[in-house]
């Protein structure tokens, strides 16, 4: 994907849209060179609703309880992003695992944030297995999504200190601080076309991306 001055952009929430905030108030602020297309939830009547509705965001739901099967919930949902005009999908929070023939239909054009040093923690409960694993740091990553579950390249990291004494609420709330600092850079690079996830190996200023960026 290369540079665009106004790249339309959708995201996809299931809860309380804190990442879609954090996205949505770079996006306002002039500063990412993206806009919000559409913001798109699974469920109806979460705090991400609401909060999009507030900040007077295009907002959808295709909530997934009113399709009989994942195959309808997802041809709803490809078609409320291609409705969107949409060139770049940004899943915050989206809590539904997506079948390899939907994630096709957007190769290179979607991203996740996972609230781990990927490839270190896949899956749900990052926090509680980083703590049992007595990590000494932890983090976030954003990816861009393939079929395989947290297993696409890597864009950019951001990395916290386990703490003595750290419970999951307060390891968790230093990795969401940095969740909504990087996830916005990356959608600002794809933006300007310093950032491109077009092919088979991301290129960030021309050259391949053989290790993620660090945000610090």
């Amino acid at each position: 994907m290369t540079g665009n001055a106004d790249l339309p952009l959708a995201i996809l929430i299931s809860g309380r849209g804190g990442n879609m905030l954090a996205i949505a108030a770079a996006c306002q602020s002039g500063r990412s060179g993206a806009r919000v297309a559409r913001v798109i939830a699974d469920r109806i009547d979460t705090l991400g609703e609401v909060r999009a509705r507030e900040r007077g965001l295009p907002l959808s739901v295709v909530a997934r309880r009113a399709f009989a099967d994942a195959a309808q919930f997802e041809q709803a949902l490809r078609q409320s992003i291609e409705a969107s005009g949409a060139r770049l999908i940004a899943l915050a929070g989206f809590m539904r695992i997506l079948s390899a023939e939907f994630v096709a239909n957007f190769a290179g054009r979607m991203l996740n944030i996972h609230p781990s040093l990927l490839p270190a923690f896949p899956g749900l409960h990052t926090h509680e297995r980083a703590l049992a694993a007595g990590a000494s740091e932890h983090g976030c990553s954003v990816h861009v999504v393939t079929s395989e579950l947290d297993a696409g390249p890597v864009l950019l990291q951001a990395r916290v200190p386990v703490l003595p004494g750290d419970t999951v609420a307060t390891l968790a709330a230093r990795v969401t601080e940095q969740e909504h600092r990087v996830y916005p850079q990356v959608i600002e690079w794809i933006a300007a076309g310093r950032l491109r996830i077009d092919g088979a190996v991301p290129h960030f200023d021309g050259r391949p991306l053989a290790q993620p960026l660090r945000a610090n």
